[in-house]
């Protein structure tokens, strides 16, 4: 027999025995299929068949692959040795690593939108993994499949946030607004990661955040006023303030902190109780009531009108 027949037979008897060996080493595997872990853990069956996770129709679902094992791993040895939480089977809990965890859930979603900079995430450097906050079987009403609704979630960790919220003058997350969409964490941050790695901001800077909402700010104007383009922080509070408008101070002790002289044009000396109502001062309590500087100096985002900034 010619040594090229003989190498091209070798070759087929080969590739016929592949079929063999895969289906052999899947017999082998380990898996015993959802509806066997459906006689122990039916509660979680039944969540797990309506959750989206449980659709055949999605391709990639859990469901289309092994069920249950796809993340809880093979649960034949499971049942071999009478069952029991985390007994030859993968559960989340605290025992197993954030990254184990993690990995679970990234390898179907690590290339979802918004995940991609899940690494970059000061969530994942603090070990807050995805089972904190989602909920794999079942979910409260609504996207995502979070174990609780916005803010609510998040002021289970971020507690200094909520007692900012509870102040006077805070962004409008927790009411209802009417005609216009409600305010979230989300609708600024994005858990899942950005480039700004501290905040998780969900733009470049943080003013290009603020002027998606509060576009008449951004400019540009003949006169700027410096703080404004470089930082909204400087003056404001982004979570709640007890001083109007989320300033970062009342005014005009804000406007002082950067203009302790005018050149002369008016006296800019800390206030006191001088220019108050029961005070002997003759002039300037304008600018120690009601808007302060602002009384004269209205347009202080920016001006075309005037360097000063005066309406």
């Amino acid at each position: 027999m010619p040594r090229s027949i003989l190498f091209f037979s070798l070759i087929f008897f080969v590739l016929g025995l592949v079929p063999v060996a895969q289906d052999s080493a899947k017999g082998d595997s380990g898996f015993a299929g959802s509806e066997t872990c459906k006689d122990c853990h039916e509660v979680y069956y039944n969540k797990f068949i309506k959750s989206v996770h449980g659709k055949k129709a999605i391709p990639g679902s859990p469901m289309n692959k092994e069920g249950c094992e796809s993340c809880h791993g093979p649960g034949a040895q499971h049942i071999e040795k009478g069952g029991g939480r985390g007994v030859a089977i993968f559960v989340f809990n605290k025992k197993e690593s954030s990254t184990t965890r993690d990995s679970k859930c990234l390898a179907c979603h690590e290339n979802m939108r918004g995940v991609e900079n899940w690494n970059l995430s000061k969530h994942k450097s603090f070990l807050v993994t995805c089972d904190n906050c989602h909920s794999i079987h079942s979910a409260v009403p609504g996207k995502n499949y979070l174990k609780a609704q916005e803010p609510d979630l998040c002021f289970g960790c971020h507690r200094n946030i909520r007692a900012k919220f509870n102040k006077q003058s805070h962004h409008p997350i927790k009411e209802e607004l009417v005609g216009r969409q409600a305010l979230k964490c989300s609708s600024c941050h994005n858990p899942m990661g950005t480039f700004d790695v501290k905040a998780m901001l969900k733009a470049d800077s943080v003013n290009d955040l603020c002027y998606e909402c509060h576009a008449e700010k951004r400019g540009p104007y003949a006169f700027e006023h410096p703080p404004v383009p470089e930082n909204c922080l400087i003056c404001h509070e982004a979570h709640g303030s007890n001083h109007s408008r989320l300033l970062t101070r009342k005014a005009p002790l804000l406007c002082e902190s950067c203009h302790d002289t005018v050149g002369g044009r008016h006296n800019t000396d800390p206030y006191t109780n001088l220019h108050s109502f029961l005070g002997t001062a003759t002039s300037g309590k304008n600018r120690f009531f009601g808007r302060s500087c602002l009384n004269c100096h209205g347009n202080i985002h920016g001006s075309s009108l005037s360097e000063f900034f005066v309406r």
